[in-house]
């Protein structure tokens, strides 16, 4: 994961899309980064459709994505078969799944990211100015 890149929470496509043309505007890098434990109730397959449409919708945009497995390491699994290259995992089989994401060149992070929560954002105000302000840091 490169540090200079700004995570920001996300919860569905709208939350991607505003996080990704922000970004473009900055000439910064992101990370979208999925909702605490997204793996077990939205599942990677979902999580991987909506960072490709925001990919898709803005290829100017340098993205990496992370998916929050939590301790599930069932979920962990299914997401680095679903081919996503960087996870969070913080469960009992952190040397078994870490082994498995080394043969598929993910990575394996113990913890989330710093990062904005656009949900509070959004309810809180005006998500694009929170990203701006955020991304301007």
């Amino acid at each position: 994961m490169a540090t200079d890149r700004k995570a920001i929470t996300i919860y569905g496509l709208r939350h991607a899309l505003s996080s990704a043309a922000i970004a473009v505007n900055f000439s910064k890098p992101i990370i979208l980064l999925s909702a605490p434990a997204a793996a077990s109730s939205a599942g990677p397959a979902w999580f991987q459709s909506i960072v490709t449409q925001a990919r898709e919708a803005h290829p100017e945009c340098d993205i990496e994505a992370i998916l929050d497995c939590a301790a599930f390491s069932g979920h962990a699994l299914a997401s680095l078969r679903q081919g996503l290259k960087t996870i969070i995992y913080d469960g009992t089989a952190d040397e078994a799944v870490k082994n498995i994401a080394a043969k598929l060149d993910a990575t394996v992070l113990r913890r989330r990211p710093e990062s904005l929560d656009a949900r509070i954002a959004e309810t809180s105000g005006y998500l694009e100015d929170a990203l701006c302000d955020w991304l301007k840091k």
